[in-house]
């Protein structure tokens, strides 16, 4: 493992208890974010689990959060990640659900003690996707185009394929971009292929945009169960979804992250994918100065611990080119009007 101390282990991984007709609970309740997405993704977790135990009634409770309603200004300027889990997780606390499910890419690195992922679900298509009316590929822009993006991330990758093209910001939910778009607001926009594959708007893609082209977000295209640590009858019910090669791909992704102090404050990707029972990570993350640093490394991985230590090499490749951990307490961020390469 490189570095001093041992990471805390973020994501959960426990044998699959065998089923019982017992063993589940009368009544669950998911708390959801109410965008379309989120609740396609709650609907798409409540039948799965009323597939698996059949005698246990599962509702879905919509709910409002921070990241949801503040939507003229970037996620980085107003805290991150954590706005659109917060009120999920204060529902758990309450006991008003017993389960959370999130978009895994919006999930914070570190979760309180009182919580924890139990389940990792089967990922969707990780790729980006280049969204325009006219213009079929991210190779093809004009000279000076309006790109729509309010990721870092997406940002960084962008300005280093075309330093001209001109980005602007996009919130709200996946509709509400779309809308943008198809007002002339820009001449293309950046979104998650997963998520348009889940609405069934794969035909608004125009490019899918490969790994070697622009690499993901942590996490992207994966969904993550999170219930309290003390709720061993909710973990054991959700073992059935955690799918285990999706688990290990995004725990190796988490732990680079959680080594550079990553959040969408910090433009950072990575992306783990199976060749047979080997793992490759490759990621990149922009420096303060604008330069883009890439890092990758392959190894056998069998267990969380070796997902882990991929992570975590492939994290002290990147610090061995410049990058550094940021935690953002000083209040600054080095990326917001950063030159780019």
């Amino acid at each position: 493992m490189v570095g001093g101390t041992k990471p805390r282990v973020l994501i959960l991984l426990r044998k699959p208890p065998i089923p019982t007709m017992t063993s589940a609970l009368k009544k669950l309740r998911i708390a959801s974010r109410k965008s379309r997405l989120a609740l396609w993704q709650a609907e798409h977790v409540r039948s799965l689990l009323q597939h698996h135990h059949p005698d246990t009634d599962v509702e879905i409770i919509g709910m409002s959060t921070e990241g949801d309603r503040v939507l003229d200004r970037a996620l980085y300027e107003i805290g991150g990640k954590g706005l659109f889990t917060k009120e999920l997780e204060l529902a758990l606390l309450r006991g008003e659900a017993e389960l959370a499910v999130h978009s895994l890419k919006d999930v914070p690195m570190t979760l309180g003690e009182a919580f924890c992922l139990a389940g990792i679900m089967a990922r969707e298509d990780p790729r980006d996707a280049w969204v325009s009316p006219t213009i079929p590929a991210l190779e093809s822009l004009p000279q000076g185009a309006v790109v729509g993006t309010s990721s870092l991330r997406r940002e960084a990758q962008l300005k280093a394929m075309r330093p001209d093209i001109e980005i602007q910001p996009l919130r709200g939910n996946l509709d509400t971009r779309l809308a943008k778009l198809d007002r002339g607001e820009y001449q293309g926009i950046v979104l998650a292929v997963a998520g348009l594959n889940r609405l069934e708007l794969s035909h608004r893609i125009a490019q899918y945009c490969e790994p070697t082209l622009m690499l993901p977000a942590v996490g992207q295209a994966a969904l993550g169960l999170e219930c309290l640590v003390q709720r061993q009858d909710v973990i054991d019910m959700l073992q059935v979804l955690d799918h285990r090669p999706s688990n290990l791909a995004v725990s190796a992704e988490r732990e680079l992250a959680l080594r550079l102090g990553g959040s969408c404050r910090v433009p950072l990707a990575a992306f783990a994918s199976w060749e047979v029972d080997r793992m490759r990570l490759r990621a990149c993350v922009q420096l303060p100065d604008g330069r883009m640093v890439h890092a990758e490394d392959h190894q056998s991985v069998e267990n969380l611990n070796e997902a882990l230590g991929l992570g975590a090499q492939v994290a002290a490749l990147l610090m061995a080119q410049g990058a550094r951990p940021w935690s953002g307490q000083d209040g600054t961020n080095p990326w917001v009007n950063a030159p780019s390469s």
